[in-house]
């Protein structure tokens, strides 16, 4: 469930009001929202491909930090060159695909996943959150990103 202080401090982290939430995916260690799971089409009709959208403050800057220093460059080379991490982020753009799909078919978004999958690195807080809110292993890019942050899930930086 999604409370309405769930709904408020999300709001805040984002700094509009939050919409279409359908469950917090993740959470900080001291319980608030991390990453939340929002629906594949909004209530006024957009379409949004994004299931699993990173929201605390401290997680999103250090993922930007992270995205303007080059490293997606480095993981784009490596998803390109090893098959092992092509199978695997492969794999993470099908379960995503299925998850999403089973809550709502959208045609616009037909095969169209997040953060660049399967193919590309484009989006590391869609990757990472798609990675916090699954666990490990479940995003071999997203894995990776979150290792190189100077941030960390196992300690709140919640302001």
């Amino acid at each position: 469930m999604v409370s309405a202080e769930d709904i408020a401090e999300v709001s805040r982290q984002l700094g509009r009001p939050a919409r279409d939430i359908l469950d917090i995916a993740a959470r900080c260690v001291c319980g608030k929202p991390l990453v939340v799971k929002t629906k594949p089409r909004l209530g006024n009709g957009t379409p949004f491909p994004t299931l699993y959208y990173l929201t605390q403050s401290a997680a999103t800057a250090a993922v930007s930090t992270l995205e303007a220093s080059g490293y997606m460059v480095e993981l784009q080379n490596m998803l390109t060159e090893d098959p092992g991490v092509q199978a695997a982020y492969q794999k993470a753009h099908h379960d995503y695909l299925s998850e999403r799909e089973a809550i709502e078919f959208v045609e616009e978004l037909k095969d169209f996943s997040a953060g660049g999958m399967p193919v590309r690195v484009k989006c590391l807080h869609a990757l990472v959150g798609h990675s916090l809110a699954k666990g490990p292993g479940a995003n071999p890019i997203g894995d990776l990103a979150l290792a190189a942050l100077d941030w960390s899930p196992m300690r709140c930086q919640c302001v």
